[in-house]
């Protein structure tokens, strides 16, 4: 940011200018999302850095409240009478398309390179999503139905799923790595147990907030102080996993989650309605600064293995998901049309190789460092283009499901 304009003059002019690019979006039957990344690239350090690298560290915090929002919004439409009747194969197309990601990325990275624990690097950031996109989308064209639902259940659980891929494979790969350089590690168990605890922390602190969330939500009269309410829950939550390092998206996710399971569904829809008329601005600011985080110039770093890892990346996901569709019987718009709603991937992949960067960079040897630097460069840089399909994905899919209707579709 240049130093005369404040950031706030920035943030409110961008906001203004956004609705507009939002509407162009839609007119060009794009979801508005896409316009909002548009002006935050312009905005950012890519083009006109009106918004520099400290600036946005100094905003990161409206990024967590949001994806936060996101996150309780997703738990509050998880409620299991709803996913019982969608039946196991929600269960079976997590574990396939996750586990589908991470063996054929894997797989596809060791025939090019073969690097056995850059593989499994690789393999283990695939199956992260990022949810924020798919839900944007979701609320944006008012989508309902069964895809819709199972939309929900899938990228609110598969994070979880693959935090401990993650964990077990980048466990693995250090192991590797220290053995090449003949260094004796002690905390090969300890490095497997991290995840599951930091899961199982995570889904504990937000079931007790979500308890306490839920009792009070109840009782709260008049309905107007319950996004008060709800942004106190959702920021003393980001500020518990900030202090305890566990997972933003799982812990308000089970926040929603307890919500939706503990209480009426007719309670449960007046209490998350009263944010309808805030989610607008939520996504705005989410996808703005999303945008302006992206370095365009990181681009012509993808090379052959970036593009390789995309492909593998979208053939796991997407086979993952038909898969375990067809195993679990589920009906035929999910079969054909949920691996196009989890392709976006950000904030949690990116988060990842940042810290295999850090561990890779604490063994020292020029092998760890080598692939330290490739896993961040391609993942930032493929995150850059699956933030721009993904949504335009989810949304195709919806509609081919016949769950966004002609008149919400944004076609004039």
């Amino acid at each position: 940011m240049t130093s005369n304009i404040p950031v706030i003059t920035v943030i409110g002019a961008s906001t203004i200018i956004a609705i507009y690019f939002g509407k162009t979006a839609r007119k060009a039957g794009l979801p508005s999302l896409i316009g909002y990344m548009i002006l935050g690239t312009v905005m950012g350090t890519s083009v006109l850095s009106l918004i520099n690298e400290n600036s946005l560290n100094q905003l990161q915090f409206i990024t967590d409240i949001a994806l936060g929002y996101v996150a309780f919004t997703i738990g509050s439409e998880l409620n299991l009478k709803t996913i019982k009747r969608l039946g196991k194969g929600i269960v079976l197309i997590i574990l396939a398309e996750s586990f589908g990601a991470f063996i054929i990325v894997g797989v596809a990275v060791y025939l090019l390179t073969g690097d056995l624990p850059m593989s499994l690097v690789f393999g283990a950031l695939a199956p992260a999503s990022a949810p924020a996109g798919t839900v944007a989308v979701i609320q944006e064209y008012k989508a309902k139905g069964n895809l819709t639902k199972a939309l929900y259940a899938v990228v609110g659980f598969d994070d979880g799923l693959a935090v401990v891929i993650f964990g077990f494979a980048a466990a693995l790969a250090v192991r590797m790595l220290q053995a090449e350089s003949s260094e004796v590690s002690s905390g090969l168990i300890s490095s497997i147990m991290e995840p599951l605890v930091e899961l199982g922390l995570s889904l504990g602190v937000g079931a007790v907030i979500g308890l306490i969330f839920s009792a009070l939500a109840r009782k709260l009269r008049p309905l107007n102080e319950l996004p008060a309410l709800i942004f106190g829950f959702i920021a003393l939550s980001i500020g518990l996993c900030m202090w305890f390092d566990l997972s933003l998206i799982l812990t308000n996710m089970m926040l929603g989650f307890v919500l939706a399971n503990t209480t009426s569904t007719s309670s449960v829809r007046s209490i998350v309605g009263q944010l309808k008329g805030y989610m607008p601005l939520i996504f705005i600011l989410f996808f703005f600064l999303a945008g302006a985080h992206l370095e365009i110039s990181a681009l012509p770093a993808l090379g052959i293995l970036g593009i390789v890892y995309m492909a593998a990346r979208t053939g796991g996901l997407m086979g993952g998901a038909w898969l375990g569709a067809v195993v679990g019987k589920s009906e035929s718009k999910i079969r054909k049309y949920l691996g196009f709603g989890i392709l976006s991937q950000a904030g949690v992949a990116i988060g990842l190789s940042l810290m295999v960067q850090q561990m890779f960079l604490e063994i020292g040897t020029a092998h760890s460092l080598a692939i330290g630097v490739k896993v961040i460069t391609a993942v930032t840089a493929t995150s850059i283009v699956f933030e721009i399909i993904g949504p335009i994905c989810a949304k195709f899919a919806l509609s081919k499901a016949g769950e966004i209707t002609r008149r919400n579709d944004g076609v004039t």
